[in-house]
């Protein structure tokens, strides 16, 4: 996930959110940790708008019909529908993409620590399921890296989306661990992969990526490792893990969005290896010219993860 600029030449014209992290290494949706502040760093929502449609496309069909069979089977589901979790809610894209793809009622749990997105989100949700059931939604201020078991009690689903990457491994075992006591299945959608394509092909690709990546994991974040451990994690309590990828294709329908994304991804770069800052600014305005022409295509790799825990009450 790409995040707050700090203020790059190659990353000038970056909408707050897309470009690289703050010093601290906080996410500015959902801070991670108690820093005393009042008031949280913000993600734009106009960042999380634009990429709402590429993430939407992206995320993985393949995973939805296990998650609905085990849905299905969860006690007490007829009678009071089903309660969904949704962890570093951002503006709501996650459930505006999944409640149309479940059938029943649900009710949304929305978390995170930005009580401007939360109140976003609750405007924007969606108000009604796949088969015509209602849709309701409740918002909760928090910090994820406290979710229990629990906070977590008489939950039918976790969800997230864009957030294991800016976790800690203890982070995300924490997070396992809350889904594995609660006996419920977690639906952990684009997490970066750390590959990137672009066409055509260029000689700094690589070692752009290779900084990103670094970057990624400052302050202990697993950034691209974060698929690979959070399926551990899950593994380790007990859970059935399935893994998808779930790419960004982006091409000329998406310009303003692949511009976005190239200065942020340019810009985390640098800020790793400022060495690069020469080269990088002409990279970039090589690569945005082509995106202006219509004639950049980009695949941003993400994984989505399904971990269907053990369910505590002897259900299906």
């Amino acid at each position: 996930m790409e995040r707050e600029t700090t203020g790059t030449a190659a990353a000038a014209s970056v909408i707050p959110g897309a470009g690289p992290a703050a010093p601290t290494g906080e996410r500015a949706t959902l801070r991670l940790r108690d820093t005393g502040e009042e008031e949280p760093a913000r993600y734009a929502p106009e960042w999380l708008q634009l990429r709402e449609p590429a993430d939407a496309a992206a995320r993985s069909y393949d995973l939805l019909d296990p998650l609905r069979m085990r849905l299905a089977n969860l006690p007490g589901r007829a009678a009071d529908g089903l309660v969904i979790h949704d962890i570093g809610c951002g503006t709501g894209s996650m459930g505006r993409w999944l409640a149309p793809h479940l059938d029943g009622a649900q009710h949304w749990v929305l978390h995170d620590r930005d009580p401007y997105l939360l109140h976003f989100a609750a405007v924007a949700s969606p108000r009604s399921a796949a088969d015509g059931s209602h849709v309701t939604v409740e918002t909760r201020r928090g910090d994820v890296a406290r979710l229990t078991a629990d906070a977590l009690s008489g939950a039918s689903l976790v969800t997230a989306s864009a957030l294991l990457d800016v976790l800690t491994r203890e982070e995300v075992g924490a997070l396992a661990a809350a889904c594995a006591g609660a006996g419920c299945p977690a639906l952990l959608t684009l997490s970066v992969a750390g590959r990137v394509e672009l066409t055509a092909p260029h000689p700094m690709d690589e070692e752009i990526t290779e900084a990103f990546n670094a970057h990624q994991r400052r302050g202990g974040l697993l950034g691209p490792d974060a698929v690979t451990a959070a399926a551990e994690a899950f593994a380790e309590h007990g859970a059935t893990v399935r893994l998808n990828p779930s790419p960004w294709r982006l091409g000329p329908e998406q310009a303003e969005l692949t511009g976005q994304w190239l200065r942020g991804w340019v810009g985390a770069a640098v800020e790793e290896r400022p060495e690069l800052a020469a080269r990088a600014d002409g990279y970039l305005a090589e690569r945005l010219e082509a995106c202006a022409a219509g004639e950049l295509r980009v695949a941003v790799h993400h994984s989505d993860l399904l971990a269907l825990c053990r369910p505590v009450n002897g259900a299906a």
